[in-house]
């Protein structure tokens, strides 16, 4: 799964593979964690634009919904897109074939079970300051208002050994796609066998992980600080390291 991520702002801003245009670049700030839940806006590059960058709110909600209650309920469910069955789900299928997007992000979290308690973990890539995960969009016009929404989703794939350590209760990972196939990830061009291509786990000797406080679950503090972030040590698991 793929709930909570962090984006910085200078590495959306001067990473070289982001294209050309992001009108919307002043309004996003670094954001330490970023939850799904809250079905926040979040840059994408979209197969439609792919040499623009702009907001879409997390929590997919298909064309075909009819109502604001239902668009409501339906984008709890689509946070995330399960790879193995996104070109037979109803809310994906039209998505995954020619809706795709590319999602930036600096890392994400993803919580270990280990003797009874969870403890959470960072995860980023070694030679990378911003990667992107692959996603999926779509519109919705409310009929009622016109208010039009746009939303996506995150894919998820099966862990490979490092995610499997870590998210060892749901083996799983966002699908993180390589910058050597960005581009052919938004080529509306290319049909289902090489989109499927895309949902291998990503090489874990190209990432690393570390465990952060439990400021990250915090209710009542501000988690939108470097310290949540920062490498912090839990004494249970001085002998059970992922390393």
């Amino acid at each position: 799964m793929c709930f909570t991520i962090a984006l910085s702002q200078k590495a959306l801003q001067h990473s070289n593979r982001l294209i050309t245009k992001f009108p919307q670049l002043a309004t996003v700030n670094t954001n330490y964690c970023i939850s799904a839940f809250t079905f926040p806006k979040h840059p994408i590059i979209t197969t439609e634009n792919p040499k623009e960058v702009n907001l879409f709110q997390w929590g997919l909600i298909p064309n075909w919904t009819k109502t604001i209650a239902d668009a409501m309920k339906l984008r709890q469910y689509n946070l995330n897109a399960k790879s193995e069955n996104v070109f037979e789900k109803p809310s994906f299928k039209k998505s995954i074939q020619n809706n795709r997007c590319l999602v930036p992000v600096s890392g994400f979290y993803e919580w270990r079970t280990f003797g009874g308690e969870k403890y959470p973990y960072y995860i980023t890539l070694k030679e990378e300051e911003m990667f992107m995960l692959g996603g999926i969009y779509d519109t919705w016009t409310d009929k009622e208002t016109g208010e039009i929404l746009n939303t996506f989703s995150i894919l998820t794939t099966q862990a490979n050994p490092l995610m499997a350590k870590i998210h060892n209760t749901k083996l799983r990972m966002p699908v993180i796609i390589p910058a050597e196939k960005e581009m052919n990830w938004i080529d509306n061009s290319i049909q289902q066998k090489e989109i499927t291509n895309h949902f291998s786990p990503f090489t874990e000797d190209k990432m690393q992980a570390h465990t952060v406080s439990k400021l990250i679950v915090s209710r009542n503090k501000n988690k939108n600080t470097p310290e949540v972030i920062a490498s912090f040590d839990y004494p249970a698991l001085n002998n059970d390291k992922l390393f």
